[in-house]
């Protein structure tokens, strides 16, 4: 049998969650061989660049995809179990491939709101190299879901390490040994943690760090308590992440200010830094696209 694509791994693998059952990747690999009579050759066969199984690679998506729709949750990085959503439509399996279907298309329109969405007569006219452009951006924003989702699931606590092991690797303190600290909980008066700029600790970044839903909005409200809170730690210099969004009312007021330099870091910009940065982050496949060395050829040419 040839190997199911991505999308008719969907229902087995919601099936294979039932029943409470919490697995990882790896995990769906013989049930899903043996379900659909899969040979130990296909299940090893490699794609024909030598990056990865196909097998494995279709079972991913199958799961990131499932995993957007909102079907499956994730207790812990790599685990997946069947959410409410998921368990309610299992009950009803031939609406699931639409359902998913319908929230890629919602997903895509968002993440298009500001930018012209291409039509099918549009993709076909481009270029091969611009395809691969635009597949490499649809990996990427699959790994920030990820990266949300993950952080969604970690205490406020960690979150709070979290953006300040960031600031670290981006560059912020410098050389400086353990530049960043994060404040001690309840006693944090609106600052989560604090990055030293120089070694005597003479210029200061303050952080505010809030995980929220994605689809909360932060405030102008909750940035004005924070340029308090700067006020009072005789700080100018302040960086706002949170993993959800900001109305334009705080985007506003963030810009108007004059004696203070705030940086608003919404969830897709950290999800972005993360990826960039390599926090937390392994390269899974390199691809090398090669063109001709004009220079070589002409110089053979010449000889």
């Amino acid at each position: 049998m040839t190997i199911p694509k991505h999308y008719e791994l969907r229902k087995p693998i919601l099936e294979l969650l039932k029943g409470g059952a919490e697995m990882k990747p790896r995990d769906f690999h013989s049930p899903l061989a043996e379900q659909f009579n899969i040979s130990d050759e296909e299940r090893n066969r490699m794609y024909d660049s030598g990056n990865g199984p196909i097998f494995g690679d279709r079972i991913s998506w199958a799961l990131s995809y499932i995993n957007i729709a909102g079907l499956v949750d994730k207790p812990k990085q790599g685990i997946y179990r069947l959410s409410a959503k998921g368990s309610e439509l299992l009950k009803t399996p031939e609406k699931i491939d639409g359902y998913i279907e319908q929230k890629l298309t919602e997903r895509e329109k968002k993440r298009n709101r500001e930018k012209e969405i291409k039509s099918a007569e549009v993709m076909v006219n481009l270029t091969p190299q611009e395809r691969l452009y635009n597949a490499f951006e649809e990996i990427q924003h699959s790994a920030y879901d990820d990266i949300l989702d993950t952080i969604l699931n970690k205490s406020p606590t960690e979150f709070e390490h979290l953006v300040v092991r960031l600031l670290e690797k981006m560059g912020y303190g410098g050389q400086l040994k353990e530049a960043g600290t994060v404040t001690p909980a309840g006693n944090d008066q609106g600052i989560d943690g604090v990055i030293k700029e120089d070694i005597l600790g003479l210029g200061k970044i303050h952080i505010q760090a809030k995980r929220y839903a994605r689809d909360n909005t932060v405030g102008r409200e909750e940035i004005q308590k924070f340029v308090g809170a700067l006020a009072v730690a005789q700080s100018s210099k302040g960086v706002f992440i949170t993993t959800s969004s900001y109305s334009k009312g705080a985007i506003d007021y963030a810009k108007s200010l004059t004696t203070t330099t705030l940086v608003l870091i919404d969830g897709l910009q950290l999800a972005n830094y993360i990826y960039d940065f390599s926090l937390g982050m392994q390269v899974e496949q390199t691809i090398e696209i090669k063109k001709m060395d004009s220079d070589f050829w002409d110089i053979m040419q010449d000889a």
